[in-house]
């Protein structure tokens, strides 16, 4: 009865925590596009050289990724001559740097696991971004037809004044909220019953500091198991509390929210199979290497 009354207490805290901080920031990051018109983000994709690099990664970071803004964005970005590599950045960094990411991370993990995340994964953007345009992936862009943001700022009217936009961001927020709330409260609810009920030992003999294939491993688990980083998230913390290293850890994360099933296939809507299998190798190269960082200098 203990057990199961201490799985309840984690199940309702970790759920209310997530939901202040999804809540919370998308509102802050809706809030924050309103200001921040599209066309300085596309005039920033449009840079060349590594720079252009940098700033297409900066630019995925304030997107989360949505079939509905990331995909038209991308899409107009690249019909519009814009270069390929920054593009790509984009693409790489907008699942993996989103602000909802990097804030649940901080609270529940750390600042420190924070920074090496955000550190890893940007560095990751940019570098493949520019490995991907060297090794000519442009030639596996689909023509397709570019198709208005169903929830792009640009097709609403913005209020004038700051307690309507503050309005609109938070009912951006709450509709945001409410589609992922399902994967959240699975992913709260499977964290629980690993925090309760499997053996502490038992975590840290298969996926522990010791085990040098558990970084490798827990990338590739992230791939089919997590639907949505929301899932992916709570049951990590609930296996590094169980004694995962937190480089595997970190791993699982960047392999569920990078190569989740859902943005695979957005991106396949209009990349060739070819530069969607290359970028889900780039994802699980970055959730690799930054959890044998993660294991290193943590």
């Amino acid at each position: 009865m203990g057990t199961l009354i201490d799985t309840l207490k984690y199940f309702v805290f970790i759920t209310a925590e997530l939901t202040v901080l999804f809540l919370g920031i998308s509102t802050i990051v809706a809030l924050v596009l309103m200001y921040l018109p599209q066309e300085k983000l596309r005039a920033w994709l449009a840079r060349r050289g590594i720079w252009g690099n940098f700033l297409g990664a900066l630019v995925g970071s304030l997107t989360p990724f949505c079939a509905c803004s990331t995909i038209p964005m991308t899409l107009g970005m690249l019909n519009a001559g814009a270069p390929f590599g920054p593009v790509m950045s984009f693409v790489i960094a907008s699942p993996l740097l989103n602000p909802i990411i990097i804030a649940m991370v901080a609270t529940l993990m750390g600042l420190k696991a924070c920074l090496l995340y955000f550190g890893v994964t940007f560095a990751g953007s940019v570098v493949f971004g520019v490995i991907l345009e060297k090794t000519g992936g442009a030639r596996y862009v689909k023509n397709v037809r570019v198709k208005a943001g169903c929830c792009s700022a640009t097709e609403l009217k913005i209020p004038v004044a700051f307690s309507g936009k503050m309005r609109m961001a938070f009912q951006s927020a709450w509709r945001d909220f409410r589609g992922v709330l399902a994967y959240l409260l699975i992913g709260v609810a499977i964290g629980a019953g690993i925090y309760g009920y499997i053996p502490q030992q038992f975590v840290a003999d298969i996926a522990g500091p010791q085990n040098p294939f558990a970084v490798p491993v827990a990338a590739i688990i992230g791939v089919p198991l997590y639907i949505r980083v929301e899932t992916a998230i709570p049951i990590g913390l609930a296996l590094l509390q169980k004694g995962m290293s937190m480089g595997a850890v970190i791993a699982l994360i960047i392999g569920g929210a990078g190569m989740a099933i859902p943005e695979m296939a957005m991106l396949a809507s209009i990349f060739r199979k070819r530069l969607v299998a290359s970028i889900v190798a780039v994802i699980w190269a970055t959730a690799v290497l930054g959890g044998y960082a993660f294991n290193l200098i943590g």
